[in-house]
């Protein structure tokens, strides 16, 4: 995001109460490391209301940027969020794709094939006679950056081509 959107010095971290640990804690050390306040609004409910008055509060705090929690809570309402983010003018990194077929501006996602095959792989272990509790636990080593154009156009962004070049997938 930083790249995308250099000049911002305020970014705002939409989650939930269920969500809101250690995800938040290494979003907050990013951003003292490149010199970005952030702001974390975790929802007690997520809810419509909820979400556009998250995006009130974020205007009213004058955030530059909006990064997304990946609770799956908040999936439902990716629509609204990505809506919201477009009327408030601010340029959102969203956890999945789908964020971004849905008009959002850019997503940093886990693989999902990779995903979905260590759990594969999890099930089949438990299926032969492992204990849950004895399989490692997983850390996703496969990231995906999907970044549209359009949503960059309608922001008034010019994505720097070095950013371009590093995307997964551009969408025009």
């Amino acid at each position: 995001m930083k790249e995308a959107c250099p000049s911002a010095s305020r970014t705002a971290y939409l989650t939930t109460r269920v969500s809101q640990a250690a995800e938040g804690q290494q979003l907050h050390e990013a951003g003292r490391q490149l010199q970005i306040s952030v702001s974390e609004l975790a929802l007690e409910e997520v809810t419509a209301s909820a979400i556009d008055h998250a995006f009130n509060e974020f205007a009213q705090q004058q955030s530059d940027t909006v990064i997304v929690n990946s609770n799956s809570l908040l999936f439902r309402y990716r629509q609204l969020i990505v809506e919201l983010a477009e009327k408030s003018r601010l340029p959102a990194l969203y956890p999945w794709r789908e964020y971004v077929e849905a008009g959002g501006l850019m997503a940093y996602e886990v693989d999902p094939r990779e995903l979905f095959r260590r759990m594969a792989d999890d099930a089949h272990e438990i299926l032969d006679g492992a204990k849950p509790g004895d399989i490692p636990i997983y850390q996703p080593t496969k990231f995906a950056l999907v970044i549209s154009l359009k949503a960059a156009n309608t922001l008034g962004l010019s994505i720097p081509p070095s950013l371009l070049a590093r995307a997964d997938e551009v969408i025009e």
